[in-house]
């Protein structure tokens, strides 16, 4: 009987290298069979470095610039108000699961995200965080729709996110962590035993709701670090509960059967937000016809656009757009001035201090620069403020360019670049103890992933088989 050569791909948002492979590793001891076993190392994740595009760039494996967009969130073109979301429909390159699925391979993947509204594939796809509904037979969550019923049967109700997770109730967030984690590994376990497959997907969200909604009660050197025994073991004790999911999941895979663990990107402490909006009213670069007196989002003041060269939007990162003559509908900017401005812009920004006068080391990245293409509407810039220690924040009516409250709701950490990869092929034996890789990036999963099929790498990927 020919062997058949299969691939499970266990994704976990956010999971940081330091504690998978540094502080914890001798207490996850099935993340460390893997790693024993095979190769692994960090995984740099795209600019941004945000669950938004990076899953869609690793399993594309096309940089952000070439899929056509830069976060959940994106200009719709070049006026003032239009916003479109990136979900399923914004990905109009192929990924693994359509390759494979073209080369006859069975396929499935639950809650990678934008993967909602699900797209017909060989297998089964289920949809990720942006789904807003498990319960519309109109609106199916699942391709094919029939699996709603199946997974309603296996979980009862299915959570593809955590609601609520910008919470200050922390209790309630980690009992619904718990329950959206157990019921995805549930119905992953028993497809994995059951159904039939050559590739296998999924993607777990609690690692990055328990970071951003914990970070403060593990990480001691965070600023607003609370000693609380009830918390402070919080997020070790949901990896040790994952590391045991994981290895309920090794024992029913075959000895032909490639495994990864992987994370779009890393997570440190959030030392606090610059106001990015305010600094560039500081600056003279942005006008507002009249000051709020109360936090408001940017989009809902009156910019006087006559006297406004740039604007920015909030997030893990900031966007810095410029209000150019003959693009934007009342652009000042005159075209010939556009370079000298960005680099005003980042040399500014590169000097940008904190409440105590100490450089915070921001990067800015022009989006030619970083990308091999440049589609939809990019952000004229893209900064990390603190080399992402410290958040964008687009609201304005601060008083202040710093923050130390997150303007969305309770928020510790912010997102980091390097994230982590694990890969244990059968058929590479590497010696006692596992073997780290350098150098990876997020976009040679996709060439991997096809490469232990057989299947041709298409030849637009950016990336390289590892």
């Amino acid at each position: 009987m020919s062997r058949r050569k299969k691939v499970l791909v266990i994704g976990l948002d956010c999971a940081p290298p330091e504690l998978v492979f540094e502080q914890w590793r001798d207490e996850l001891p099935n993340f460390k069979r893997v790693m024993d076993n095979g190769v692994w190392g960090k995984l740099e994740s795209c600019i941004p470095a945000i669950t938004v595009p990076a899953w869609s760039s690793m399993m594309s494996s096309k940089d952000p610039g070439t899929l056509g967009f830069y976060g959940f969130r994106n200009r719709g073109d070049y006026s003032y108000e239009k916003n479109t979301l990136a979900n399923a429909n914004s990905v109009k390159t192929d990924r693994v699961w359509d390759v494979l699925s073209r080369a006859g391979k069975r396929v499935i993947t639950v809650g990678v995200p934008q993967t909602y509204p699900p797209k017909p594939v060989n297998g089964i796809q289920v949809g990720c965080f942006l789904s807003p509904s498990t319960k519309n037979p109109d609106k199916p969550y699942t391709y094919p729709a029939s699996a709603m019923k199946e997974i309603e049967a296996i979980v009862g109700e299915y959570l593809v996110d955590v609601p609520n997770f910008r919470t200050d109730d922390k209790e309630y967030l980690l009992r619904q962590i718990y329950t959206m984690t157990e019921k995805r590994f549930k119905l992953v376990k028993k497809w994995i035993a059951e159904k039939d497959w050559d590739f296998f997907m999924f993607v777990e969200m609690g690692t990055d709701r328990i970071h951003h909604g914990l970070w403060k009660y593990h990480d001691t050197t965070h600023h607003k670090y609370e000693v609380n025994p009830r918390l402070n073991e919080s997020i070790h004790d949901y990896y040790r509960y994952i590391d045991g999911e994981i290895g309920q999941i090794l024992d029913l895979v075959d000895e032909d059967t490639t495994v990864f663990i992987v994370s779009d990107h890393g997570a440190k402490k959030m030392d606090g937000g610059i106001c990015v909006n305010e600094w560039l009213i500081r600056e003279g670069y942005l006008t507002l016809k009249t000051q709020p007196q109360t936090l408001t989002a940017i989009d809902k003041c009156e910019i006087d656009w006559s006297k406004t060269k740039v604007w920015g939007d909030g997030g893990y990162y900031a966007r810095i757009f410029l209000n150019v003559e003959g693009r934007e509908p009342q652009g000042i900017v005159k075209p010939g001035e556009v370079e000298a401005l960005r680099s005003e812009l980042i040399a500014k920004f590169e000097a940008l201090v904190d409440h105590n006068g100490v450089n915070i080391g921001t990067k800015v990245f022009k989006p030619k620069e970083i990308y091999k293409e440049v589609n939809g509407v990019p952000p004229d810039l893209i900064v990390y403020f603190g080399d992402l220690y410290w958040r964008s924040v687009g609201t304005v009516g601060h008083g202040s360019i710093y923050t130390f409250d997150n303007d969305t709701g309770p928020d510790d950490c912010n997102h980091a670049q390097f994230g982590i990869v694990i890969k244990h092929d059968p058929d590479a034996h590497e010696g006692p103890g596992g073997r780290e890789l350098t150098g990876l990036q997020l976009m040679d999963m996709a060439p991997t992933i096809l490469e232990q099929f057989g299947v041709p790498v298409p030849a637009d990927m950016q990336g390289k088989a590892f």
